[in-house]
């Protein structure tokens, strides 16, 4: 169990380093939520990975190791996404990173049926939430 000070400092590497974002993982899929972290300092977000024991640390490539450092991404997904944005929502700062954060938390899972099958009205509501989203700056 995270404290309020910890949720509060993950939220704050959200807010300087991470994206909250939908995204495709698979081409037949509609865009679901995502949380993500690139930083050059793995044991920042293995300590983060230990913490909420959930999500994935993955090395990034790395072009050019003369001029580069190592960079590792760590990532939540579909309702690991949801639950860790639950858990810092009340600590993000920047305002772009909040509303985005509470339209997936608000809005995202009403729009989304567990069976996979959408009526025109749910489909086209679920289109004009991801507009929004991506119009949000």
């Amino acid at each position: 169990m995270l404290t309020n000070e910890e949720k509060a400092y993950i939220a704050g590497i959200i807010d300087g380093e991470g994206s909250i974002m939908l995204t495709k993982f698979h081409s037949n899929e509609f865009h679901a939520p995502c949380v993500s972290i690139a930083s050059t300092t793995l044991e920042l977000l293995q300590w983060i990975k230990d913490k909420t024991n959930t999500g994935v640390i993955r090395r990034k490539k790395n072009y050019d190791t003369e001029r580069h450092k190592d960079c590792f991404s760590y990532t939540l997904r579909y309702n690991d996404a949801i639950n860790f944005l639950e858990m810092i929502s009340p600590y993000l700062v920047i305002e772009s990173k909040k509303r985005r954060a509470l339209m997936i938390l608000n809005e995202y899972k009403s729009l989304t049926p567990r069976n996979g099958r959408y009526s025109e009205e749910l489909l086209e509501k679920k289109r004009e939430f991801y507009e929004r989203f991506i119009a949000l700056k």
